[in-house]
């Protein structure tokens, strides 16, 4: 009997040995990911260099807010601003790594060659840009504007002008025959419609505000509203360093969406933030939150973007702003490459 005891004790302690080892195994395979993905990003050329985001304002600032609300730190991210003439070419050549800006400006260089992509959507058009007519127009939508001249400030073939030809097409008008666009710089543009040269201009709602209270300009849309509901702004970055720096990319991307998030979720406070930064126009607090409210930041899916994609493309392809490409989902697979996470 004392012997078999002894055999039992034997062989729950070879049990215990194996159990513990089995946790032990458990938790280093847990581990390991980690560590391979440690070691995988330590392998990328960007791993350790100081990065660079293009230094936004208003509607495109969310790369500076990634930066003042510590998120590229906590990414393990060393970063600087960097601001030129064109946040396009800062991105093709590598000056920057990551910028937000317009849908409008960016795809039609993108599908010419320029070597940027999209990967994820920032805010919606509303609360950005806007269609105005002089306050005691007889136009009340954009019905209202067949036979009329328009003014794209940036001038032709600008993203002005291409976020008027997609709002026109919208609403069934052909930006080509239907309507005359025509340059005529923003501030000139109320001169311009009292004098009748134009009729109506797109113009941002920061410069509008001002005057829609004044009763001088009010803003027209479709009669259904979809001109309310146009995706504006994308994250952007340069194709190749995505290719060569997959987690590099994937952790700034997340940054910018993590700082739209707060900017969406956080209206009040992110005005005020954006205000002290000097990235909001100062001693207009109301007008501000008004408008950054209205842009809804970071609250568009990927699936939304998607949509939002397929439309734009093939609204370019028909008013002939895209002609290297006549195929709108090649045009995607070109443009668009969402990565990254806000949460």
């Amino acid at each position: 009997m004392e012997k078999f005891k002894k055999i039992m004790a034997l062989c729950m302690c070879a049990m215990m040995v194996f159990a513990l080892a089995a946790c032990g195994g458990g938790s280093s395979g847990d581990a390991e990911p980690a560590a391979d993905d440690q070691s995988a990003w330590e392998q990328e050329p960007a791993y350790g260099q100081t990065l660079h985001y293009w230094i936004g304002a208003s509607c495109t600032s969310a790369t500076n807010l990634a930066d003042e609300l510590g998120y590229f730190e906590e990414e393990g991210l060393t970063v600087e601003g960097f601001k030129g003439e064109s946040d396009i070419e800062a991105l093709a050549t590598g000056q920057a790594d990551i910028a937000i800006g317009h849908i409008a400006k960016a795809t039609v260089p993108i599908t010419n060659g320029v070597n940027v992509q999209f990967v994820g959507a920032a805010h919606l058009l509303t609360g950005c840009k806007a269609m105005y007519v002089l306050a005691d127009s007889d136009i009340q939508d954009y019905d209202g504007l067949v036979g009329k001249t328009i003014s794209v400030p940036n001038g032709i073939g600008a993203s002005d002008y291409n976020i008027t030809a997609r709002l026109l097409l919208e609403s069934g008008i052909n930006p080509l025959t239907d309507v005359t666009l025509t340059p005529v710089e923003q501030d000139a543009c109320v001169a311009a419609m009292q004098n009748g040269e134009i009729d109506a201009a797109l113009l941002g709602e920061a410069f509008g505000y001002d005057l829609v209270q004044q009763g001088v300009l009010r803003k027209i849309d479709s009669k259904d509203g979809n001109s309310r509901d146009e995706l504006c702004c994308i994250i952007m970055m340069n194709k190749d360093f995505v290719e060569q720096n997959p987690i590099t990319a994937e952790k700034l991307a997340s940054c910018v969406k993590k700082a739209l998030k707060w900017m969406g979720d956080n209206p009040e406070e992110a005005t005020t933030k954006l205000m002290e930064l000097g990235l909001n126009p100062a001693e207009k607090y109301d007008m501000n939150l008004e408008l950054n409210t209205l842009m809804q930041f970071g609250k568009q899916s990927d699936e939304y973007a998607t949509e939002q994609m397929r439309s734009i493309c093939e609204d370019y392809i028909e008013c002939g702003l895209i002609t290297a490409m006549d195929d709108p989902d090649e045009v995607i697979d070109l443009i668009w490459h969402p990565i990254g996470s806000a949460e």
